[in-house]
């Protein structure tokens, strides 16, 4: 069966995962997920992530969710840009989540990075999702 949003998928199993309070959630690579998952990483919402080969052909990405004295690090994490309604933002334009507390993780010409990465850098992309 064909996804037609992979990254929310991805996103999905982040958010159940981490309700079930799992130590590691999988999800089918790409290097979309993985350049997203490195941001995640960067900005401590998770502990880190291996690729790991299923079978030939077929790679999977392992997550290792982060807690914070039993508690999600990540409390909401959500897609903005949908397949059917992609969100683009100039970077003058680009809201901050929760005041700044929160980020952003946009697609740039530049590559995937967060709303701070992006502002340092002047440029402006489709915002993927918001996470607090």
């Amino acid at each position: 069966m064909a996804l037609s949003d992979p990254l929310g998928d991805m996103l999905t199993r982040i958010r159940n995962g981490q309700q079930a309070r799992k130590a590691t959630v999988n999800a089918p690579a790409s290097k979309l997920r993985e350049n997203v998952l490195d941001v995640l990483q960067r900005e401590g919402f998770i502990r880190g992530y291996s690729r790991a080969n299923v079978r030939k052909g077929v790679d999977e990405l392992v997550v290792e969710l982060k807690y914070h004295e039993g508690s999600p690090a990540i409390r909401t994490i959500a897609r903005v840009s949908r397949p059917g309604r992609r969100v683009y933002s100039k970077i003058k334009d680009l809201p901050k989540v929760y005041n700044g507390l929160g980020i952003s993780i946009l697609s740039t010409p530049r590559g995937v990075m967060s709303d701070a990465e992006a502002r340092a850098a002047n440029v402006g992309g489709e915002v993927l999702c918001k996470v607090f």
